[in-house]
């Protein structure tokens, strides 16, 4: 059987959750997950170059024009979700180090494979990839102000300003640069076009290399510190349960069609851990450890929570036989 990137693309939600109880199952063997954690930052580095390189970086201009879902996709991603955040985290306090893990998570919207969720959930995928420059441009200017907010300046002196910025240059930076100047190439010359149709076959296997991987090597961290762990889950289950009825409301106001509005959801609903991860693990270690296990468990509950969005929204939040703007 020929593999395709095609049949890639429309199996890899059954591809990362077979990575994730492949990385699972390795990870039990703490010898190989702590072997293989020296692998984290260089895969993630790939697959950011590879996620960045499909981000139409060069259609600003056609997003922005979308006047209206931009709106919504602005206002619910950075003024709804971080409201949501903050009531959860009064709700269910947790100490500081498990407390910056969730802000890292949960204030950052997906900018990859919400894509796929969000074709599958039937609402319109080519409007969150057209505004993917923008919602990864505004996480990552709001980010550092929202933990500042949130978090305050009493553990200003946790952090080691030059892993966290290391991280974020070679692991964030770096790989953006490279595929903007790979677009900005195959527009130039034939060869550059063959690099960015390469760079299409990247997102799926690196990340579910990224996800066996982190997974392998973190699950250790997350059993070793279940009992603190395990009271974030109830603020990642509410969080997927709110965010949907939030959503529908903002989709009503701005007046979005089903597929707009879908998208909507899919964006409000769908977080950025594998972007935070390496900052997360930037941190000093004793932070690290708990932070990175905060995320990993996010992962994992979200790619759950996603194949149950993927039924119920299309048949529950958003129905098929409503009528083209959201009543």
């Amino acid at each position: 059987m020929k593999i395709t990137r095609e049949t890639l693309e429309n199996k890899q939600i059954w591809i990362y959750g077979g990575s994730l109880i492949f990385g699972g199952i390795m990870g039990i063997n703490k010898g190989i997950g702590t072997n293989l954690e020296w692998m984290i930052s260089p895969l993630i580095a790939i697959l950011m170059y590879g996620m960045f390189a499909q981000i139409p970086f060069l259609k600003l201009r056609e997003a922005i024009a979308n006047f209206r879902f931009i709106s919504a996709l602005l206002i619910g991603n950075f003024i709804a979700v971080p409201i949501v955040v903050w009531i959860l985290t009064a709700m269910f306090p947790q100490s500081p180090p498990i407390l910056l893990g969730v802000y890292l998570v949960l204030l950052t919207p997906c900018i990859d494979y919400v894509i796929v969720f969000t074709q599958l959930g039937k609402g319109n995928e080519k409007l969150i990839l057209a505004s993917t420059p923008i919602l990864f441009v505004v996480q990552m200017i709001l980010l550092p102000v929202y933990l500042w907010i949130f978090i305050g300046e009493e553990m200003a002196g946790v952090f080691e300003v030059a892993p966290f910025l290391e991280a974020f240059l070679f692991l964030i930076v770096v790989p953006l640069i490279f595929a903007v100047i790979s677009q900005v190439w195959a527009k130039k010359r034939e060869i550059g076009v063959k690099v960015l149709e390469f760079t299409t076959w990247l997102p799926v296997p690196f990340m579910a290399l990224v996800l066996i991987v982190v997974v392998s090597s973190q699950i250790g961290r997350v059993y070793s510190d279940w009992e603190l762990i395990v009271r974030v889950i109830p603020i990642y289950i509410l969080f997927l349960i709110i965010t949907p009825f939030i959503s529908r409301l903002i989709a009503n106001i701005f007046r979005l069609d089903k597929g707009a509005g879908r998208a909507l959801i899919f964006s409000t609903g769908t977080r950025n851990s594998l972007v935070v991860l390496p900052l997360a693990l930037a941190l000093p270690e004793n932070w690290a450890t708990l932070a990175a296990a905060v995320i990993v468990t996010q992962t994992i509950i979200e790619l759950i929570g996603e194949l149950i969005y993927i039924r119920v929204i299309p048949r529950l939040i958003i129905k098929d036989h409503s009528e083209s703007k959201i009543q």
